[in-house]
């Protein structure tokens, strides 16, 4: 039985009966496509065919998986229905990026294996709340720490470097004509938003990672022109303030109030919660477009990591206290864009990647793991021959072609390599189809990885 009171919530997960899973990652990290292959996965885990690592399945002890009512009315559900039927149509196509809060509450029936609950409850269920969300929005969690001095600060440091230098030029131009302690100008203001928008739309053209606020860039359907958005960081400080109201003091008003009614109220219904914790990286991508947004993905995922600190200081246990994540998976996505041999290469860059933030949790005694996976993987291992030498690649139907290819993307270095290291042509990751399913509604989808992924996060709880 499932108790559905506040009080209940935290009976069930006491007693194992229910998990809330985090999926965490940036923009184009592949988190709507991997909440859809794990939700697939579990629906049609009873064929016992294609999650062999993932014990409840390959014990004969799962009973079945169903979707049930989710627990939050006032959340939008999670369109699987949707996100399966792109995958699954003529010609199948990626479902969409995800634009706003969604849920999904999944129960796993099974078997149980303890001597004594065989007698008192021979089968079990486990209930299972997945949320997504845009990546765009996890960026706004470091802003709790940082005044709008400091941000400001911030944004104009990295303004000074390429390739935010060129990016903002238009922003950077119009804030010159403003005088900061000048009088409120609601048509200046929403102009400088408007402008440093753009910017901001520019930078994640470009392949930046570090994007603040997020909700500039995804606003969803709540504040979707909203003068809640109307306000930009200044790249000159007043040292002198006055007491009169004036451009500056207004900007640092609607930082504040951004913070407060959109950061705040959205982590403490959302984030005060979970209990495992999933961390997507795209670290391809970031081969493909060079050194500058390598480290800018790679500064924006740690200072995600940071702020969710699982001890005593985290921002999260300041605001709400309470959270209890005790399992952390790191995954490098994208998998099957890499030739077999290449993963054990990808799991070692993802760890060095982020050392710091892995051995943080490690030492505030969170389990840790690092995957490469797929969520769907479209791309088969081939071999190809040059001058007479045998080459693996891989071969897929790209994502702006009619025909399949065969290539070797590149070999994926162990270690961050120097600047100078980061040539222009070295990597070749190219995007994919999805690929074509005779019988998609008969199996779990293809992918690589996810057993090992679903027993490391729900393996213990069966």
């Amino acid at each position: 039985m499932l108790f559905k009171t506040p009080l209940g919530e935290h009976l069930n997960r006491s007693l194992d009966r229910q998990v809330k899973l985090a999926v965490t990652g940036l923009s184009r990290s592949g988190k709507t496509v991997f909440i859809t292959s794990i939700v697939h996965q579990l629906l049609h885990g009873l064929q016992n065919t294609h999650l062999p690592f993932f014990q409840i399945v390959n014990s004969g002890r799962l009973r079945g998986t169903k979707a049930m009512p989710q627990p939050d009315m006032h959340i939008p559900s999670f369109r699987y229905d949707v996100a399966i039927e792109q995958l699954c149509g003529d010609p199948p196509i990626w479902p969409q990026a995800t634009n706003g809060i969604s849920e999904i509450r999944l129960a796993i029936r099974y078997k149980s294996k303890n001597p004594l609950l065989k007698h008192i409850s021979p089968i079990n269920t486990l209930y299972v709340d997945i949320i997504d969300y845009p990546g765009e929005w996890l960026l706004d969690l470091p802003l709790l720490e940082l005044s709008y001095e400091e941000w400001s600060k911030q944004i104009a440091t990295a303004c000074e470097l390429e390739p935010r230098l060129s990016l903002s030029e238009k922003w950077r131009g119009f804030l010159d004509t403003l005088d900061p302690l000048g009088e409120i100008d609601e048509t200046a203001m929403r102009q400088a938003a408007i402008l440093y928008t753009d910017f901001l739309h520019e930078c994640k053209d470009y392949g930046l990672s570090l994007l603040q606020p997020g909700r500039f860039t995804m606003p969803g359907d709540d504040l979707k022109g909203a003068p809640l958005l109307e306000f930009c960081p200044l790249l000159k400080i007043p040292e002198k303030m006055h007491y009169d109201p004036c451009l500056f003091t207004e900007m640092k008003k609607r930082y504040e109030y951004y913070k407060e009614y959109v950061v705040k109220k959205f982590y403490h219904e959302h984030f005060s919660s979970f209990d495992r914790q999933i961390v997507l990286a795209d670290v391809l991508r970031a081969f493909n477009t060079g050194y500058s947004t390598f480290i800018d993905m790679r500064n924006a995922i740690n200072m995600v990591l940071k702020s969710f600190h699982y001890g005593k200081t985290g921002v999260i246990n300041k605001l709400f206290g309470g959270l209890k994540i005790d399992k952390i998976l790191f995954a490098a996505t994208k998998a099957d864009h890499v030739t077999p041999e290449q993963l054990p290469h990808l799991e070692l860059f993802l760890k060095n990647m982020l050392s710091n933030s892995r051995n943080n949790v490690i030492y505030d005694g969170v389990q840790t793991e690092t995957l490469a996976i797929a969520a769907v993987k479209c791309t088969q291992a081939a071999y190809t021959t040059v001058q007479g030498e045998r080459i693996p690649c891989i071969k897929g139907m790209p994502i702006k072609g009619t025909q399949p290819v065969a290539l070797f993307p590149g070999e994926v270095p162990t270690e961050v390599q120097i600047p100078e290291e980061w040539v222009e042509g070295r990597f070749h990751f190219i995007a994919f189809k999805p690929p074509r399913l005779a019988n998609i509604h008969g199996s779990g989808l293809p992918h690589i990885r996810l057993d090992r992924v679903l027993e490391f996060l729900l393996g213990d709880k069966f």
